[in-house]
């Protein structure tokens, strides 16, 4: 019996960048870097990483064998940024995948991307189509049914944890175990600016207090 050993030529190339925009449009771009941002705040900590719009590699030694996920999120693998993703190199596959689909992009999201998903093994894919050209409720899951996506109908993607809902432009996301949602980086900026709002307010009562008191003869910080 013989054994054929194939060897992997070690000094092929795969590239990082093939030039194209990162969207069509702001509203995908927006989409884009949002849920990038929200999903990698919520996994902060954990082994895992959340990339957007870099290549995923799919077969050694072909590297004309890639796709490009608007935004992929791959668990039991190191947390942080890559040029590129690699499966075989970290041993995982993408447990869930967003597209911010189009008009131009239907083809390629609701066929080709959506057969090498399956392919892949890739639990959810989620088509998100903030203009609402082709799909007429915009948000759109498919979670893997064996070796099929079936229609998500319950608006939960599992593998994450969340329920994903459509907020204007923009997905939102609420955790299935509080029930709070995750707060995008807009978000975070007004409840920080509202927090700072009260605590000088706060302060400010104080000082009137404090001047009341003293304007009774009272020393103020008897009562701190």
């Amino acid at each position: 019996m013989t054994t054929t050993i194939k060897i992997v030529n070690p000094n092929i190339e795969y590239p990082s960048s093939d030039g194209e925009p990162l969207a069509e449009s702001y509203l995908h771009l927006y989409a884009i870097l949002t849920t990038l941002e929200v999903i990698k705040q919520y996994l902060a900590g954990r082994q895992a990483t959340v990339l957007a719009d870099q290549f995923l590699y799919y077969a050694q030694g072909f590297p004309k064998l890639r796709v490009a996920p608007d935004v992929m999120v791959i668990f039991d693998v190191p947390p942080g940024g890559r040029d590129s993703y690699k499966v075989w190199e970290e041993g995982q596959v993408p447990q869930v995948v967003f597209e911010m689909t189009s008009q131009g992009t239907q083809k390629q999201d609701q066929e080709q991307k959506k057969n090498l998903y399956e392919q892949l093994g890739i639990l959810e894919y989620w088509l998100f189509d903030p203009k609402g050209e082709w799909i007429e409720e915009k948000l759109r899951g498919y979670r893997l049914d064996g070796d099929t996506y079936q229609l998500i109908t319950d608006g939960i993607s599992q593998p994450l944890g969340l329920r994903v809902v459509l907020e204007g432009e923009v997905l939102g996301f609420y955790r299935l175990d509080t029930g709070d949602k995750l707060l995008t980086p807009t978000e975070l900026a007004e409840q920080l600016q509202q927090e700072r709002q009260r605590a000088e307010q706060e302060r400010q009562r104080a000082d009137r207090l404090a001047e009341y008191l003293r304007s009774q003869g009272v020393d103020p910080d008897n009562f701190s």
